[in-house]
């Protein structure tokens, strides 16, 4: 039997799309097994989020869920739980380092520039004018 036609350009499209999938579901999953391995201290970077997370879950106000959530909207849907958990945890080591007694607005906004990728920026500053707030105090963050 010889493949033949709109058949065999079936079958070509098929073979890359499914090795396209697989290796692009590959990556995601290694960077995930990555952020799950220990490190020298015996925690892993998700194990320090999570830490932070629930020592911090107190301090949090309303106010200051609402501005996370807020500045996370423009992250796609699929990625925005996995991202505020990163940003939250990363507000809570800033909290826990300076003592602060509850999460600020300035503590919110230093804890997602410095969890977020320099590539992200130009979208917060973005969304932080929208919210017609002065992004002076934090421009060393950037």
């Amino acid at each position: 039997m010889q493949l033949e036609g709109w058949f065999l350009y079936f079958i070509l499209f098929w073979v890359v799309f499914l090795v396209a999938s697989f290796a692009i579901g590959g990556f995601f999953m290694f960077r995930k097994f990555l952020k799950r391995f220990p490190k020298e201290d015996g925690k892993s970077d998700m194990d320090w989020e999570d830490y932070y997370v629930n020592k911090t879950i107190h301090l949090w106000d309303d106010n200051e869920k609402k501005m996370l959530n807020e500045l996370v909207s423009p992250v796609p849907e699929l990625f925005r739980d996995v991202a505020k958990h990163k940003i939250a945890g990363k507000i809570g080591e800033l909290a826990l380092n300076e003592k602060a007694p509850s999460i600020s607005q300035e503590l919110v906004i230093k804890g997602y520039i410095m969890a977020t990728p320099k590539r992200d920026h130009k979208f917060l500053r973005k969304k932080l004018d929208e919210m017609q707030i002065d992004v002076a105090p934090f421009e060393h963050l950037f």
